[in-house]
């Protein structure tokens, strides 16, 4: 049993992608299910299904890698609001990650999207996760 299933994906995620794996497959929620959509969306990951044949389902995320060099495309992965420690932000005070080059992935109101798109939306929340 883990208390944070979100720095679990993402811990998940970033050793996959450190051990040059193809495929990840993760436990389902739908909150990860959310971020990989986002994920995907960015430009990431290469692809992702959903396998809902057992009773909590998993989540097979294909990894990205830049075809010439073989380097990952996710380059890191940080948590940024832990259970422990809860990071919100305003509208007017959400994090650009390396000058737009990366994401924060904020839970707002109006569900999970990127920080960019709750500043377009005027709407602030939970600081999830920054990628890039």
């Amino acid at each position: 049993m883990y208390s944070d299933p979100i720095a679990d994906y993402l811990t998940r995620i970033r050793n996959a992608v450190r051990a040059n794996h193809r495929v990840v497959e993760i436990p389902a929620s739908n909150l990860k299910k959310n971020i990989t959509k986002i994920l995907f969306e960015q430009g990431y990951i290469l692809s992702y299904k959903f396998d809902d044949s057992s009773v909590q389902g998993t989540i097979k995320i294909a990894l990205k890698y830049n075809k010439d060099t073989k380097e990952p495309v996710i380059k890191k992965l940080q948590r940024i609001s832990t259970p422990g420690l809860r990071k919100y932000a305003s509208s007017d005070d959400l994090p650009r990650i390396l000058n737009g080059l990366g994401i924060a992935i904020v839970s707002t109101s109006h569900g999970v999207m990127t920080s960019k798109q709750a500043k377009r939306d005027n709407v602030g929340g939970e600081v999830l996760c920054y990628v890039y």
